[in-house]
Order: C-alpha cells, then structure tokens, then sequence
C-alpha cells in the first residue's frame, strides 16, 4: 500500500511537474534561448581572442625568421673574414633560432586546423539560434491565438453580435437623423412657384428686375441729369 501510494505521489508530482512546464514553456524557452545566445556569443569572443593570438604568434614567427636569416648572412661573412669563432656562435644561435621556428610553425598548423573546427561549429550554433530565434516568435503567436480560443468560442460570438447589433442602431439614428435635416431644409426654402418658373425662362411680363434692368434705368437717369445740367 506505501509502495502505491509512493508511486502515486510521485506520478501527481511528474504530472504537475509536465503541466507546469507547459504552461510556462514560453518562458522556458525564452530562458534557454538567451543562454544559448550568451554561449554562442562567448565561444564568438573566445575564438577572436584565439585568433588575435595567433595573429601575434605569426608576427612572432616573422621576426624569428628574420633574425635567423640576417644572423645566416652575419655568419657567412664571418667565415669569409677568418672569424670561425664568430661564425660558430652564430650557427648555435641560428640552430635555436630554427627551433624555435619550427616550434611556431607546427603550433600555427595545429591551430589553424582547430580554428576551422570552431569556425564550422559557431557556424552551426549561429544558424541553430536563428532558427531557435525565429520558432520562438512563430510559437509565441500561436500560443497567444491558442489562449484566445477558449473565450472566442462562445464569447467572442455574442461580442460579434452586440457590435452588430450596435452598429445598426448607430446607422438607422443617422439615416433619421439625415432625413430630418432634409425635411428642415426643405420647410425653410419654399418651392418656386410656376410662375416664378415660367418668368425666369423668360416667358410673360417681368415681376423683378433683373441687374440689366437696373443698369439701364441708372443710365436713363444719368442721362437725364446730363440734360437738365446743360
């Protein structure tokens, strides 16, 4: 019975343990994905520190070589001036000059070799991260579409309806609206009677006078004060 329950316990606790991590799974991921990028962005850091080492080991490389070179020439010209002593000191120090030499070479083609590697794997981390990166947004869009859903299946319905339903309301007060101010306008400016109609198609006597009228009684009546002044 202890067993059973024992076995129990910790199968609720797994469950738990599950459901937790799935509600949550956004959060966890986010947290892997900023420490894969802190990884990805130390090894980057490494490999130019690495780089920028073996950058100095080449200088180092040529100034070795340069110095056994010019000690080579030195010793030369020792023997040819009878100096055997000198050109002897001068040959053990270019004997370690070469070892040295050759020290650096084989430790640069060892390096090179490990640089390649590195520079294949950051390659690889950086495209998995991207991808890490871009899957993230993905699924943060359908988890927030997905919290959605439970409420959308019936409430989002009847909110659908109220909009509906409101903006109806909102547009016949409006078409009302719009035809009051019609039947106003047309209250305020009385129709023009057929009389009015036939006159200003310039049918039967004149009942206003027109500017034309108005100029030409105002000519009259200059020429007629012209008259009477002279």
């Amino acid at each position: 019975m202890l067993t059973l329950l024992r076995t129990l316990a910790r199968g609720a606790a797994a469950q738990a343990c599950e459901e937790a991590h799935d509600r949550h799974a956004l959060l966890v991921l986010d947290q892997q994905i900023r420490e894969t990028a802190a990884d990805l962005e130390r090894g980057r850091r490494t490999l130019a520190a690495a780089m920028a080492g073996d950058a100095a080991e080449a200088r180092r490389l040529a100034e070795v070589e340069a110095r056994a070179a010019d000690l080579e020439i030195r010793a030369v010209a020792a023997l040819a001036g009878g100096r055997e002593d000198l050109a002897r000191d001068a040959a053990e120090a270019i004997a370690s000059l070469e070892a040295e030499r050759d020290a650096l070479r084989a430790a640069r083609a060892t390096f090179a070799a490990e640089v390649a590697r590195l520079r294949a794997v950051l390659a690889d981390a950086a495209r998995r991260q991207a991808a890490l990166e871009r899957g993230r947004r993905v699924a943060a869009a359908a988890e927030a579409v997905r919290r959605l859903r439970p409420a959308a299946s019936v409430g989002e319905r009847a909110n659908l309806r109220q909009a509906e339903a409101t903006l109806a309301r909102l547009q016949r007060v409006q078409a009302e609206a719009a035809a009051t101010d019609e039947a106003l306008a047309a209250i305020e400016t009385p129709e023009e009677s057929i009389a009015e109609r036939l006159e200003r198609e310039g049918f039967g006597p004149r009942t206003r006078s027109s500017s034309d009228d108005v100029l030409a009684r105002l000519r009259r009546r200059a020429e007629a004060d012209g008259s009477a002044s002279a």
